[in-house]
């Protein structure tokens, strides 16, 4: 499984933390960026890591509350974000929703939460059926 990875400054510290534990893990990975902690605009990365939709399977995009970077990504069709706060939040975006990203906030999740959501995302299979006619009502308006 490829896994993207994305953030802004208020969220690079913990896209780097899960950006390596992936690697340790053997996933192969695809950082979008930032690459520090200098001001920039989370729309920028959600963007570039939408527009990089081939080259990943699962996307984990990260800023200070994970709010705006999710509604940055949301933007694109390709992309059903998921703004993550629990593992239950997590397991049910992927079974339910078949969200193929999740953002985490920073400053609202430590490490090892956000170390038990990724985990949470990447082994959680979506259910189909009855979510599947859900998942297609969404891009008809």
């Amino acid at each position: 499984m490829r896994i993207g990875f994305a953030s802004d400054h208020a969220g690079f510290n913990l896209k780097e933390q899960l950006r390596t534990l992936a690697e340790k893990q053997g996933y192969d990975v695809v950082d979008f960026g930032t690459n520090g902690t200098a001001s920039v605009d989370y729309p920028d990365f959600a963007h570039r890591a939408a527009a990089g939709k081939d080259s990943w399977d699962r996307l984990v995009l990260v800023c200070g509350s994970g709010i705006g970077i999710s509604i940055a990504a949301n933007r694109h069709t390709c992309i059903r974000c998921a703004l993550v706060t629990s593992v239950e939040h997590a397991r049910l975006a992927r079974s339910h929703n078949n969200a193929n990203a999740i953002a985490i906030g920073q400053r609202i999740s430590n490490f090892l939460d956000a170390k038990s959501f990724l985990e949470a995302f990447l082994k959680t299979e979506f259910e189909g059926g009855r979510h599947q006619q859900r998942i297609e009502k969404i891009d008809k308006w």
